[in-house]
């Protein structure tokens, strides 16, 4: 039996610096811009940054997405 790649992968990255609900808009319409995002969720009060996405996207990718947005993230586990 062969092995084959997830379909979807979960990343939730820890963002910094937005302070409003228009900067969670930002946030979501430019991660949601990378090709392969399937979806974004940023959760105001933890600061966390949810996204399902292709397994070809990499974490750099959706950091620099939101660095486009104008905030800085980080990867975490939780």
């Amino acid at each position: 039996m062969s092995a084959t790649a997830p379909a979807t992968v979960h990343t939730v990255l820890r963002a910094e610096g937005f302070s409003c609900p228009s900067c969670v808009s930002k946030i979501e319409k430019q991660v949601g811009r990378v090709p392969g995002v399937r979806g974004v969720t940023v959760r105001f009060a933890s600061a966390r940054v949810e996204i399902d996405h292709d397994p070809s996207v990499s974490v750099d990718d959706l950091v620099a997405a939101v660095a486009r947005a104008g905030y800085a993230a980080t990867p975490t586990a939780f």
